[in-house]
This record gives structure tokens, sequence and C-alpha cells, in this order.
């Protein structure tokens, strides 16, 4: 599926959602759909992975989605000796006062890039969990909101690259979708190795939303139907993630929750709306049921996407 002129998409806000994706495309180059699913995820309100080698724009990517949205971004490099409070922000005593004070961390921003999470150890890791799911922190006997709109862009390198520690099946259920960017086909290298480092330019970029307009956007993702047909189909879909492979009791421990199903759905409608239509059709869901499956199946982008496809195969549409 290729971009849009404003004037072919089907709605207004379609349109201006179409005018995001030109945008971004002009920093993150040849990665079409990447950035649309990259742009449902954030409309459904849902956090994103992206598994894949150094230096392909994984970075560049939050960076621009940030500054064309007009959110507020933060940046934490996560490494062996990071510590929570690193990123949740810690209380320091104030002699003045004679009270502790919170110090804020880069966790309490509306995109915030978690950037190879899994060079991080596990404790680090879990210090995302009740701010992904429940968009707050609790420290020192206190909850603090995180802002609306919340949004983690995490990054991970291969495991099989030194160094990494695998994330746990409770930390990848927090993110809606997985995908990769992979290497630019020739063209798109060609104009990328022609106009330089795409990475300056973001700073020129002319933010065509506010954090206002996106909230407005989520609900309206939200709202798109969703028949009773697809419904029967989605459906389906988590049956068959359930029983698929030779061991169905392995299988049925690796299968999709009710909770995969509804993000699901969440993602098939910021996808929908993406491309201007008021319902859910079936090619909706095929397009982001790989990276909105794929980690939670086989625990990592490469193989369980391989298997998402295979149930898609399997189950017939409806």
């Amino acid at each position: 599926m290729t971009l849009r002129s404003a004037s072919q998409a089907g709605t207004p806000t379609a349109s201006r959602l179409n005018q995001v994706l030109l945008q971004l495309a002009r920093i993150v180059v040849g990665k079409e759909d990447p950035l649309r699913l990259a742009l449902a995820c954030l409309l459904a309100r849902g956090h994103l992975l992206i598994e894949d080698i150094p230096g392909v724009g994984k970075s560049t990517l939050a960076q621009a989605l940030a500054a064309t949205l007009g959110l507020k971004y933060a940046r934490i490099q996560f490494t062996s000796d990071l510590l929570p409070a690193d990123v949740l922000g810690v209380s320091i005593y104030d002699e003045r006062n004679q009270a502790f004070r919170f110090h804020a961390g880069p966790i309490f921003n509306s995109v915030v890039l978690a950037d190879e999470i899994n060079r991080a150890p596990p404790k680090t890791q879990s210090a995302l969990l009740e701010a992904m799911e429940e968009r707050q922190v609790s420290m020192d006997g206190q909850t603090r909101k995180l802002p609306d709109p919340f949004f983690v862009i995490a990054t991970q390198n291969p495991i099989e690259q030194i160094g990494a520690y695998p994330l746990p099946e409770s930390q990848l259920d927090r993110f809606l979708m997985a995908i990769e960017l992979g290497y630019p086909d020739p063209s798109a290298e060609r104009d990328l190795l022609a106009g330089g480092d795409r990475r300056s330019r973001i700073a020129e970029m002319q933010p065509l939303a506010d954090p206002a307009t996106l909230a407005d956007w989520q609900r309206e993702a939200a709202d798109v139907h969703v028949a009773s047909a697809l419904l029967d189909y989605v459906q389906a879909l988590l049956a068959a993630s359930r029983g698929h492979g030779g061991n169905a009791d392995a299988a049925a421990r690796r299968g999709l929750s009710p909770r995969a199903g509804l993000m699901l759905l969440a993602a098939a409608r910021a996808h929908a709306m993406i491309a201007g239509r008021p319902m859910v059709l079936p090619e909706d869901v095929q397009a982001v049921f790989p990276c909105v499956a794929g980690h939670r199946l086989a625990g990592g982008t490469r193989a369980g996407a391989v298997q998402a496809q295979t149930i898609l195969r399997a189950v017939p549409l409806p």
C-alpha cells in the first residue's frame, strides 16, 4: 500500500493522517508500511517494539514521529548499569524545605524511546511495566500520572548479539506491535546516500498536530465499527493460535490471549481509520496481525511473524 495525496484520503482525519505519513516518509525513506504500522500503534494507544540491527533508522523514526505530532520526546539509552531510578525518577532531600522533592525521570514524556531495551538487566526492564500498562508510576508511596498521550517506542538488538538480555513474556505483552525496519531497497538507499543523514532535518519539521488533536484521533479510532462477522474472524485467529503446532497443550500456553484479541481489534481499527474507512475490513486485520501476534507467539518478531502468517493462511476469510 502506497502513501496517497491528501485529496485521495477518505475522510478529513485520514487526509491529515496521510500528511503525517508523507512528512515522516521524507525522513525515514522507503519504509511506508512500517511507518503506517507505527502510526496505527500510536492511534490505538499501544506501544511499539522495533527489533533490528543498529543503523536502519529505529531512533530516527521515534524522533520524527514525536516532532511531526508535536509531542515531547525523551530518549533513554538502556545499558547494563542502568538503574530503575534512571528511568522513573528519584526523590532528593531538599534541605531548605526539609522535605523530599521528586525529580521526574525521562519516562514523564509523551514519546519515550527506550533504545536497545534488551541491553539492560531484567530489573531495569521491569521498571517500564507499570508505566506501559497503567500509564502511571508508583514511587515513595505516591502514584504519579504519565502524560496523555503516552507512547513507548522500544528498540532491541537481535537476541543473538552479544550483551543482549531476552525480554520476558510479561514485558513483550505490553507492546501492542513488534515490527522490523530492515534494509532499504536500492532506490531508497540511493536517495538516502545522496541526501545525507536525515536526522538533521528533524529540527526543521513543522508539527502537524498536537497532544489534544492526537487524543481526538485516538478516540475516533476506538469508535471505528467492527461487524459481527469480523469478530468471528478474529476469534477464529485466536483459536488457531492456541491449537497451532503438533503439541496442542504447549501451543495453548503460547497462544494469543483475550487481551491480545482486544489489541488486535484496536490496531485494526486504527489501520482502517488511516485508510479513511468507517469500518474494519478483513484486510485491516491481516495487515496488523503479524506484528500484533508475532512477538506473543514466539517471543520475537522474526519467528513469530512467520508463525502468524501461517495462521492467517489457515483461517478462511469471513
